[in-house]
């Protein structure tokens, strides 16, 4: 597993760890940590190691039966003002990934991809057969992901890879920076949450656990060629929203303040974090194709998984000091 240190993966790894499979954690620790994977028990190697050395992840991936690719560059802004490193970590390092399992005959491959290929949202809820017409340069890199593995899979009938486009991912062990992060590191510091504009953007959040579980059912399943999932709920949260349930998930007991700040500009009310150019409006993916393809459905409720993370963080609150973008 590519980022196998990360947020996202050092769940994925301790459910497969779970279901007794082997797992090689293959990761630089550019952004994931040590810590996600302490007191992991099971059949675990963890190999230091970049995607973009292809040499060495090939030599990495020797022996697996599948490959599950986590590893990206995911930083919206990061994105935006240096898109040759989000194209190369993104884009190269899953055509190093695809070329080497077709070099060891390695049959099966899931890799995160992301709701920003979509870019604005057209129609309601989005499926995967909505327009992709990405609004940042991260969500360019992650389609072309996606068109890589369609062509490694027409060109090698014996490989299958899923592309998981992931909807606002949250739960323990979440990187900092992210606008449900933000919202319960100020409820931690006894701050309300801070809404920019009047916060009726909407967003669809699912929770980590739920993630996991699609993860293990597409390894579980056999499908041939590419096939694209949305993880997802389907529903609807607007920022507003999710600030009222913030505060009253924590106790904060404090109204949410408002920061009309234009995109592309920080807020200072918000501890500097930068409102995103070409904001998305709208986010909420159909989870409809996942449940016919693989038989999955999202169980967490927001409140429950929020009210997890907020347990993790007041455990946890030197993880999040510095935000990530």
């Amino acid at each position: 597993m590519t980022g196998g240190a990360g947020f996202i993966g050092s769940h994925l790894v301790r459910d497969l760890l779970g279901a007794g499979a082997g797992v090689t954690v293959y990761d630089d620790f550019s952004s994931g940590l040590e810590e996600n994977l302490r007191g992991v028990e099971g059949d675990l190697e963890v190999v230091r190691g970049d995607i973009l050395d292809f040499d060495h992840l090939r030599d990495s991936m020797r022996g697996h039966d599948a490959v599950s690719h986590q590893a990206a560059q995911l930083e919206i802004t990061r994105s935006i003002g240096d898109p040759v490193y989000d194209l190369t970590t993104n884009t190269i390092g899953t055509l190093n990934v695809l070329k080497a399992v077709t070099e060891l005959d390695i049959p099966k491959v899931v890799e995160a991809s992301s709701a920003g290929v979509y870019g604005q949202a057209v129609a309601e809820p989005q499926t995967e057969s909505h327009p992709t017409d990405p609004n940042w340069e991260y969500g360019i890199s992650k389609l072309a992901c996606e068109k890589y593995a369609a062509i490694y899979c027409e060109r090698n009938p014996g490989l299958s890879v899923a592309s998981l486009r992931y909807a606002i991912v949250y739960g323990e062990r979440e990187w900092y920076g992210r606008v449900l992060t933000l919202f319960l590191r100020r409820a931690l510091d006894g701050k309300p949450p801070v809404v920019f504009g009047r916060g009726d953007q909407v967003r669809d959040f699912v929770y980590v656990g739920d993630i996991t579980s699609l993860h293990r059912r597409c390894f579980e399943t056999d499908f041939g060629g590419h096939l694209v999932l949305n993880g997802s709920t389907a529903i609807a949260t607007s920022v507003l929203d999710l600030a009222h349930l913030v505060c009253d998930v924590t106790g904060l007991g404090i109204e949410p303040l408002f920061d009309d700040v234009p995109e592309g500009e920080r807020s200072a009310l918000a501890d500097g974090r930068m409102r995103l150019p070409s904001e998305l409006q709208a986010m909420r993916m159909s989870f409809d194709l996942a449940r016919e393809q693989v038989g999955w459905s999202p169980e967490v409720p927001l409140r429950e998984g929020l009210e997890r993370e907020w347990k993790w963080l007041q455990d946890h609150p030197h993880r999040w000091v510095e935000m990530s973008y």
